[in-house]
């Protein structure tokens, strides 16, 4: 039944059940013309007889019978189809950098409190990526770090902040400043903070760029990047080297190392996550997701935080 006319197929299952042109019409909704019109096409295109006029109606021919079962399925394909497709009826789609991530917390958070609601997470590498996605409807939401200098909001994204993760120094036993519970940004300029992971045009690479300049801070991106398991060794015998992590980020390897943690304040470095939707986005999911992220925003005072302009 390739290439056959969905329409066509609907008015021959109206007509075998309703054993009635007018009938038939009816229930489309369309005229008896429409439905005979219908009727005839399909007959064409099948090259068979299927129905067979009586004083009792239309009755259906033995081609008839033998279609009707598929003709029934391939309408309940259609609807399937329409259904799998309809905003409500899938799953919400949700792209968060890392599953270890502030915002992978805030969604894990989300899905305790709406279990009901299907939850689909992806973890898309770059935010150019992220976001044509969402602009295209591939995905109904993400968390990034945009706008951003140099990589603004496409038009018909709207974006929303949830969270400003405040960065945490991460160092060695032996490093000079691991005796610390607290550093400013300013007793760093003599230290290298060591981000192999650092890829240039992604979204975290223009942020930390943005930080250096701002706050006069060494970020050295050399590598090869082996991973957070090899650059946490590397810094737990390090006497100079150090990193920055995200309060909420931590590594699940990171109690193996023998590290040290100090928050940073005057001002505090923070990530800032946003939620990012498209404006016509009528998911009825996202709406709920936009509104426990909200309430459950955790957004720092711009007096004591640094976030980029």
């Amino acid at each position: 039944m390739q290439g056959v006319d969905l329409e066509a197929v609907r008015a021959f299952v109206a007509v075998a059940e309703t054993t009635q042109f007018q009938s038939a019409a009816r229930k489309l909704g369309i005229s008896q013309q429409a439905v005979s019109k219908r009727i005839a096409v399909l007959e064409r295109d099948l090259g068979l007889r299927l129905f067979a006029r009586s004083p009792r109606g239309a009755l259906l021919t033995l081609d008839g019978q033998a279609l009707l079962p598929r003709a029934r399925e391939l309408l309940r394909a259609e609807a399937r189809a329409l259904a799998a497709i309809r905003p409500d009826a899938r799953a919400l789609r949700v792209d968060v950098i890392n599953v270890r991530s502030g915002p992978a917390r805030l969604l894990r958070d989300f899905h305790r409190a709406h279990p009901d609601v299907p939850l689909e997470v992806l973890t898309i590498f770059d935010a150019p990526t992220a976001l044509d996605a969402v602009r295209t409807g591939s995905i109904d939401a993400t968390f990034r770090a945009v706008p951003l200098p140099g990589m603004p909001l496409p038009r018909g994204l709207v974006g929303m902040r949830v969270m400003d993760e405040a960065l945490i120094l991460v160092l060695g036993p032996r490093h000079a400043l691991a005796s610390r519970e607290s550093v400013r940004p300013a007793e760093l300029a003599d230290y290298p903070i060591w981000m192999p992971s650092l890829v240039a045009g992604t979204e975290w690479a223009i942020y930390y760029a943005e930080l250096s300049r701002a706050l006069g801070i060494s970020i050295d991106a050399s590598g090869p990047n082996f991973g957070s398991e090899e650059m946490f060794t590397a810094i737990a015998r390090s006497s100079t080297l150090a990193t920055f992590m995200g309060a909420h980020t931590r590594p699940a390897s990171l109690s193996s190392f023998d590290l040290r943690l100090a928050a940073l304040y005057e001002p505090t470095p923070a990530y800032p996550h946003s939620l990012i939707w498209h404006q016509h986005n009528t998911h009825a999911a996202l709406a709920l997701l936009r509104t426990h992220a909200d309430a459950n925003a955790c957004r720092a005072s711009k007096d004591e935080t640094w976030t980029p302009a």
